[in-house]
C-alpha cells in the first residue's frame, strides 16, 4: 500500500505533467516579432472567398491570400510568425489544408510579410518563390544595408530554400498561371504577383501587390538614393500597364473588410472588381514619393 508520502509525490507528477502538456512547445519559427508593434495588422478576419478560388486566409492589417488551383494551393505571403497558426486556421475554416500548399509567394522580405514564412513552408513543405534579390534576404533572415528601413527592422526565421524567378517568368500548377512582376522600391526585391480567375460571373486579373510605400529608418534620405527613386518609378509605370481587375495589397486598405462584408452578404457585382485599383495605387506611391522629396529639400 502506497504511503501518504508516495500518494501525494503521485499527484505532484500528475500535476507537473499535465501542466507541461498544457505550455505550448517552444518553436523557433513562430517566436513572435515586435508583438506589441505587430498587434496592429492582426485584427481578426474571417476567410473569404475573393474571386473564382482565391479566398483571404489573413488579417485587418496584413493580407495572406490562398488559390485553390485544382491540383494543390498557392499561398501569398506568410505575414508574421506569431499568426501562423490563425493563417493555418482559416485555412482549415475553408475546407482546405495546409498540407496542399505547393507554392508560396513572397512579396517583399520584411518581417511583416515574410516572417511566418519558413513555419508555413516547414508544415506544408511547400517551395517559396521569390525574386533573387529576396531570396538572398529570405536565406538569411536579415535585410541588407541597401534596403531603406534597414536600421529599424528586426531578422525573421530564414527560409532554407528559396526557388529564384525573374520578372515576367510564370508559375503554372493545376488551372492557374502565376506570373512574377518585379515591383522594386519599397525594398530592392519587391515581387508582386498576377494571375487570372474565373467564375460564372467572367474572368478577372488578380494582383497580388507588394508594398509601394517610400517609407524608411530615420536619417534615411531617397534623395540621397537617385536608384531607389528610380525604381519606384519604373514600378509606377509597371502597375498603371499591367492588367488588373482586382487589386490585393499585401497591407490591405481600410476598405478591404467592407468589401468583405459586402460579399459575405451576397452582393453583386463583386466589389472587389476595380479596373482603376492599380493605377490609383500607383498614383498614392507617387504623391507620397513626391510628397518625401520634398519634405527632404526643405
Amino acid at each position: 500500500m502506497k504511503t501518504r508520502m508516495q500518494f501525494m509525490a503521485g499527484l505532484m507528477a500528475a500535476a507537473l505533467a499535465v501542466a507541461a502538456q498544457a505550455q505550448p512547445a517552444d518553436d523557433p519559427l513562430t517566436r513572435p516579432i515586435a508583438p506589441e508593434y505587430s498587434a496592429r495588422w492582426l485584427g481578426a478576419q474571417a476567410p473569404a472567398r475573393i474571386h473564382g478560388r482565391t479566398h483571404a486566409v489573413g488579417f485587418e492589417g496584413l493580407n495572406v491570400v490562398l488559390v485553390d488551383t485544382g491540383d494543390g494551393l498557392l499561398l501569398f505571403d506568410g505575414a508574421v510568425p506569431q499568426a501562423v497558426d490563425e493563417v493555418e486556421a482559416n485555412i482549415r475554416r475553408l475546407g482546405f489544408s495546409i498540407d496542399d500548399v505547393r507554392y508560396i509567394f513572397s512579396t517583399e522580405p520584411h518581417y511583416d510579410h515574410a516572417g511566418g514564412i519558413a513555419a508555413l513552408a516547414r508544415d506544408s513543405g511547400a517551395t517559396v518563390v521569390a525574386s533573387a534579390a529576396a531570396a538572398e534576404v529570405l536565406r538569411s533572415g536579415r535585410v541588407g544595408p541597401e534596403d531603406p528601413q534597414a536600421a529599424h527592422l528586426p531578422p525573421f526565421p530564414a527560409v532554407e530554400t528559396v526557388r529564384v524567378v525573374a520578372d515576367g517568368e510564370t508559375l503554372r500548377l493545376g488551372d492557374t498561371e502565376v506570373v512574377a512582376v518585379a515591383t522594386p522600391g519599397h525594398t530592392v526585391g519587391s515581387m508582386s504577383w498576377r494571375w487570372r480567375s474565373c467564375e460564372q460571373a467572367g474572368c478577372a486579373n488578380i494582383v497580388f501587390a507588394a508594398s509601394l510605400n517610400p517609407v524608411s529608418a530615420d536619417g534615411y534620405r531617397f534623395s540621397a538614393h537617385p536608384e531607389v527613386v528610380a525604381t519606384f518609378r519604373t514600378s509606377h509605370a509597371v502597375f498603371r500597364a499591367m492588367p488588373c481587375d482586382i487589386l490585393l495589397t499585401s497591407h490591405p486598405d481600410q476598405q478591404q473588410a467592407s468589401r468583405i462584408s459586402r460579399l459575405a452578404a451576397g452582393r453583386v457585382p463583386n466589389p472587389f472588381i476595380d479596373p482603376a485599383a492599380c493605377r490609383a495605387y500607383a498614383d498614392t506611391s507617387e504623391q507620397r514619393l513626391a510628397a518625401r522629396l520634398a519634405d527632404e529639400a526643405r
